[in-house]
């Protein structure tokens, strides 16, 4: 079936406290797509983010982000008791404080602790028995906020930054109160997120994930598994990830994130990644993989490198992985996010495991049989965007191109103000052999360039946009609808 869907992530969201969350807002948004006819919704990663408020630089890939709790539900279910006088009123609607968004979400948080760990004692505890991971994610925020969020492999304290058992029994008695309580919020958070999913899923609308290929190097997982990555005997990245040097960027790419030790995870039958895949799996109907080429084929390069130039191509885990998660993790829905350097190696893989790819039409252009994203090269087994949420917005991205580009795009498109661009956009794409299209909110809105989501390789004034209360009315409703029926698709 022909699907459409809207990236939009839960930070975007209007609503109470300076941030979106997965409170009434979330349903609303819900309720949005049905009505419209939408049977994606796509979000970001839904990790903790810490500096520059990355979702794609967490510190864990299996923990939710307590900034997206909704309060207002916790008092509807008589978890917490406050005054709606206490959430953050921020000065602004249509951008985040993260800041003072997560100091009053937490106020409130631990608030909610106080009043109602006893009341969940029996939850809590069965929490803990089934989700594997969360007492080490928990004891290790824990201990980082104990050290000023100290990255962990500055820990002053060798024997908890070496995980020896003497030490990790004396942190969780000296710290016991504060590893409850994040215990307690990632119950809260999971709550919440699996009540949407069911709500989404009642209403036949999926939600599609975004997973990172790699962990930040100061994350839980790589504290609690340094094994499973190519750290030193310090824990110190021995090579980091990043990509090479292009048109777009003379020094290349430098993530800085640690690479995985593929041959030692290879003999232990991919556990780490199944069960990372097994959590995706659970939390999302479908996952789009971040940087999917790098499975195939990833760049390494030294750590403490200014640059990615002295970089090298280093063979991925490729099939054995993914015939590891066909045995697995039966029905697992996959997109691959194929951007980037594409040679023998990665088509192979592509073809091997069937997932669509991405198709992105601000990419197209100049057209041309040599582009992947010229409408040309587009198939069915794709997934078709207007833009990510790395990209400009559509207008804005009309308004910085060059007059050749500008006039190629209006000829193809049909289209002569700036202002009708992103419906042109939009009607292309859901028109589109692509079975699935997703269009970020922003472009169905017809934002410009302030309301982009992120800028790659810059830190601070990102992910910051939220969508002001009151965009959505029945007439974008039934020009959603129309699109749908036009285009075939959710009907």
């Amino acid at each position: 079936m022909r699907r459409s869907g809207i990236l939009m992530h839960i930070t975007s969201l209007p609503g109470p406290g300076g941030i979106g969350s997965l409170g009434q807002e979330a349903y609303d948004f819900a309720d949005f797509l049905q009505e419209s006819g939408m049977k994606l919704w796509q979000v970001l990663p839904m990790g903790p983010t810490g500096y520059g408020e990355s979702p794609y630089q967490s510190t864990s890939v299996f923990a939710g982000n307590p900034l997206l709790i909704s309060t207002r539900v916790l008092r509807e279910q008589g978890l917490l008791d406050y005054d709606f006088a206490e959430e953050y009123v921020p000065e602004t609607d249509d951008t985040v404080n993260y800041a003072d968004a997560r100091a009053s979400k937490e106020a409130l948080l631990r608030k909610c602790f106080a009043q109602s760990e006893g009341k969940l004692k029996a939850e809590l505890e069965q929490f803990v028995k089934e989700t594997h991971w969360v007492a080490d994610f928990a004891l290790f925020t824990a201990v980082k906020q104990s050290f000023n969020y100290m990255m962990w492999t500055k820990w002053p304290d060798k024997g908890i930054r070496m995980r020896e058992e003497a030490s990790i029994a004396e942190y969780k008695e000296k710290l016991d109160e504060e590893i409850r309580y994040h215990i307690f919020c990632q119950y809260l958070f999971r709550r919440q997120w699996f009540a949407l999913k069911k709500y989404c899923n009642e209403r036949d609308i999926q939600l599609f994930g975004d997973m990172p290929i790699y962990v930040a190097e100061d994350s839980a997982d790589t504290w609690t598994n340094p094994e499973v990555f190519q750290l030193d005997e310090d824990r110190v990245p021995a090579r980091v990830a990043g990509v090479p040097p292009d048109l777009f960027s003379a020094d290349g790419q430098l993530w800085g994130n640690p690479l995985y030790r593929w041959s030692y995870l290879q003999t232990r039958g991919y556990d780490w990644w199944v069960e990372r895949m097994r959590g995706m799996q659970e939390m999302y109907d479908i996952v789009r993989v971040d940087h999917f080429i790098g499975f195939a084929n990833y760049y390494s390069i030294p750590y403490g490198a200014p640059t990615s130039r002295t970089g090298r191509w280093i063979a991925g885990p490729g099939k054995h992985l993914f015939t590891t998660f066909r045995r697995e993790l039966p029905g697992l829905n996959v997109v691959a996010e194929d951007l980037g350097v594409l040679n023998e190696r990665v088509y192979d893989l592509l073809d091997f495991v069937g997932y669509p790819g991405m198709k992105v039409l601000s990419f197209g252009f100049p057209a041309g049989k040599d582009n992947p994203h010229s409408l040309c090269n587009w198939k069915e087994n794709a997934v078709c965007y207007t833009g990510t949420h790395d990209n400009d917005t559509v207008l804005g991205w009309l308004k910085s191109v060059d007059k050749k580009t500008l006039k190629e795009v209006k000829e193809t498109l049909g289209f002569t103000r700036l202002k009708d661009g992103p419906a042109a956009f939009i009607k292309c794409a859901m028109e589109s052999v692509a079975n699935d299209c997703v269009i970020p909110m922003q472009d169905i809105l017809g934002l410009d360039g302030s309301a982009r989501m992120n800028l790659p390789s810059t830190t601070g004034g990102n992910w910051l946009w939220r969508m002001k209360p009151g965009c959505i009315d029945k007439k974008l409703v039934a020009r959603l609808q129309e699109l749908n029926k036009t285009s075939k698709r959710g009907v």
